[in-house]
């Protein structure tokens, strides 16, 4: 894969090299996986990335949204806008592009309703400098977000960064929980995995332990109000349980430039520009 791009987007590359350095087996990739696996396999014979995942929502009798290319978004249109009055994807030839494409297929109430939510935010207070508060949280989660469903005492050692408590006195509940990667930024940074890679949990109160319908659920709570009081909580997610085989020796969780402690909460930004 070639070096980033100008702000650190990473600069195209051709379409059959895109998905090569995926490694399917990775736990994270579970909820993707019939997804990514099918538009890998158009990619290797050829297709750009806009063209293979448009094949695979045309095959599920979805219309929309269509993915193209990004040569379609028009100069001066804010992308999310332009998602919102067109139902097309502008999607570049990179891993980024990729994964968000899989999140939109895998996800697609979750992520019209997040569409949406910066659509209005763009109509009513236009594009500047700061995004303000509400879309801040939105590309938040979009970009880095993942869902938890666990049993209450794992989501409680969560919230407090109580680390040692969630990852080894709590060990076992991790088989009944499930951890689902939402964020197709993280997904993209989780091809090359490295210990400091943290999601954003949204943490819910009163939440489910265990949701069937994950997108109709998300779509539900995804709300203004939610959204606005950052409920977000930062979880390394190579400490998860089976995820990564190194954190089977529990010193993994000694590292507290990584695992840090519980302080007051800040503004979260994800250090992407607007598109």
């Amino acid at each position: 894969m070639k070096p980033p791009g100008p702000h650190g987007r990473t600069a195209p590359e051709p379409s059959a090299h895109v998905a090569s350095a995926i490694d399917w087996s990775r736990p994270w990739l579970a909820p993707v996986l019939a997804e990514g696996q099918a538009a890998a396999a158009a990619l290797q014979g050829g297709q750009p990335v806009c063209e293979a995942l448009d094949a695979l929502q045309a095959r599920r009798g979805a219309p929309r949204p269509r993915f193209v290319p990004q040569e379609r978004l028009p100069a001066g249109e804010a992308y999310e806008a332009f998602i919102f009055r067109t139902a097309q994807v502008p999607t570049r030839e990179n891993l980024h592009d990729f994964f968000n494409g899989l999140v939109w297929l895998h996800y697609p109430q979750a992520k019209r309703r997040l569409n949406a939510l910066q659509a209005g935010a763009i109509a009513a207070q236009g594009i500047g400098a700061v995004r303000g508060p509400l879309r801040d949280a939105v590309t938040v989660f979009d970009e880095n977000g993942a869902v938890l469903f666990a049993p209450r005492e794992l989501r409680e050692a969560l919230a407090a960064r109580a680390w040692r408590r969630l990852f080894t006195d709590l060990r076992p509940l991790w088989r009944q929980a499930r951890l689902e990667i939402f964020g197709h930024a993280l997904l993209e940074q989780l091809v090359r995995p490295r210990k400091p890679l943290t999601a954003h949990v949204l943490l819910v109160q009163d939440a489910p332990e265990s949701v069937a319908d994950v997108d109709g659920w998300l779509a539900s709570v995804l709300q203004p109000g939610l959204l606005e009081s950052k409920p977000f909580t930062p979880l390394p997610v190579l400490g998860v349980p089976g995820w990564w085989a190194e954190n089977e020796n529990f010193s993994f969780y000694d590292d507290s430039s990584v695992f840090r402690s519980a302080r007051p909460a800040s503004q979260y930004t994800t250090g992407v520009p607007p598109r």
